[in-house]
C-alpha cells in the first residue's frame, strides 16, 4: 500500500510500504476513507519533534473495516468506523475512568512500528476498545464524512479544553488560538451554553469561521494589546473560562492574563518552546485553575457523535484544503506556510 513517511525536516514522502495484517486476535485492518494533517504534525515536519527516517505519520482517520481478528466482537468487515488519535484497550482502570490516553496498552498512530493515518490502510490494535462505529449510510455522504473525521481529534480536543476551562451556560469564554482546535473550542463553548465567546486571532478567514461557530467577539491584537482588548470587552475583569489552544509561552501568558479572578484555563495546545508562560504566584493570588492536557477523545466521541450526525454541530469548515494521498507533502507545505488551516486527505 501507499503511506506517508517522514525522512527529515520538510522531507515528506508517499511511499510503498507493507500492507497491514492482523497480528493480534483483537486487531482489525481499516481501509482509510478520510484522513487529515494536524497542526501538531507540523512540529515533526519542522524538525522540532524527533522522528526516525521513514517513520509513518498521521493520527486522524476514519474508514471501513477490511478484516477483523478472531477475538474482535464489536466490528465486522464493511463497518464504517472512526479512530481516536490514540488506541486503547478499553478495559484498564484509566479507560474505565475516561482517560484513554493513559492506557498502559495504548499508543499513538505513527509511533515507531505502527501505521500512520495518512495512508491507504491501518492496523488497529485493541479494536473493540478503540474504534467507534458510524452509521453505514454516512459513507455515501461526503460532507458528513468530513464532519465525522473531526471526531478523531480536533472536535474532541476542543471539547476537552472547554471542559477544562469550566465552560457552563451563561459564562464568558475567551479562546486563544485560531487553528482547528481553537475553532473547535469555540464550537464546544457554544454547545455548552456560553453566553459570550471571544476569539483571539488575526487571520480573517479563520475568525470568520469562529464567528460562524458562535464567537460573539474577535480580538486581532496579540500580547499586551490583546490582553487589554479582552479586559475592555469584559469590563476589566477578564473571561470566566479561557481555552489555550496554541502551546507557546506567549499564548499561555496571554491566557493567564485574560482570565478572570477565580476563573479557569483549559489548555490543549501541544507545548513547544523553552518557557511555559506560567507564573504560579500570579495564579495563586488570583485563584486561577489550570486543567487540560492531551485529550482522551475516545471518551467524548459517544457524546459528540449524535450532534454531528443530526447537524447540531458541524466542524467540517475547519478543513479548507483537500488533497489525495500523493498531495500530502503539498498539504504539509500549505499548513506550514499558513495558506491552509487544516488539510483533508482522501486516499
Amino acid at each position: 500500500m501507499r503511506a506517508t513517511t517522514i525522512h527529515a525536516p520538510f522531507d515528506m514522502r508517499v511511499e510503498d510500504v507493507p500492507d497491514p495484517v492482523i497480528k493480534e486476535p483483537g486487531d482489525v485492518v481499516v481501509r482509510v476513507l478520510r484522513a487529515c494533517i494536524c497542526g501538531s504534525d507540523l512540529w515533526a515536519y519542522r524538525g522540532e519533534a524527533a522522528r526516525q527516517p521513514g517513520q509513518r505519520i498521521g493520527h486522524e482517520f476514519l474508514g471501513l473495516v477490511e478484516e477483523a481478528g478472531p477475538e474482535v466482537r464489536g466490528f465486522a468487515r464493511g463497518d464504517l468506523v472512526v479512530a481516536p488519535f490514540v488506541w486503547s484497550d478499553g478495559t484498564c482502570e484509566y479507560c474505565a475512568e475516561g482517560l484513554h490516553t493513559s492506557c498502559p496498552n495504548g499508543g499513538f498512530w505513527g509511533s515507531v512500528g505502527s501505521d500512520g493515518g495518512q495512508g491507504e490502510a491501518v492496523r488497529v490494535p485493541y479494536a473493540d476498545g478503540t474504534l467507534v462505529k458510524l452509521p453505514a449510510a454516512a459513507a455515501a455522504d461526503d460532507h458528513l464524512l468530513t464532519a465525522l473525521l473531526a471526531l478523531s481529534d480536533v472536535l474532541g480536543t476542543g471539547h476537552h479544553a472547554a471542559l477544562g476551562a469550566g465552560v457552563k451556560p451563561g459564562s464568558t469564554v475567551a479562546v486563544v488560538g485560531d487553528g482547528a482546535v481553537g475553532l473547535c473550542g469555540v464550537l464546544a463553548a457554544r454547545r455548552l451554553g456560553a453566553e459570550r465567546i471571544i476569539a483571539l486571532g488575526r487571520h480573517t478567514a479563520r475568525t470568520d469561521i469562529a464567528r460562524s461557530f458562535g464567537a460573539t467577539d474577535v480580538v486581532a491584537e496579540r500580547g499586551e494589546a490583546a490582553e487589554a482588548a479582552v479586559r475592555e470587552l469584559t469590563g476589566g475583569q477578564g473571561a470566566h473560562a479561557v481555552i489555550e489552544a496554541v502551546g507557546t509561552e506567549q499564548s499561555m501568558r496571554t491566557a493567564v492574563n485574560i482570565t478572570r479572578d477565580g476563573g479557569s484555563i483549559g489548555y490543549v495546545g501541544v507545548p513547544h518552546g523553552s518557557g511555559t508562560g506560567l507564573d504560579l504566584s500570579v495564579m495563586f493570588d488570583r485563584n486561577i485553575a489550570l486543567r487540560g492536557g492531551v485529550a482522551p477523545v475516545r471518551a467524548y466521541i459517544p457524546e459528540l457523535l449524535p450532534d454531528v450526525l443530526d447537524g447540531t454541530i458541524d466542524p467540517s469548515p475547519v478543513f479548507d484544503l483537500t488533497v489525495d494521498l500523493a498531495g500530502v507533502p503539498d498539504g504539509y507545505r500549505a499548513m506550514d506556510e499558513r495558506t491552509a488551516l487544516k488539510v483533508l486527505v482522501k486516499p
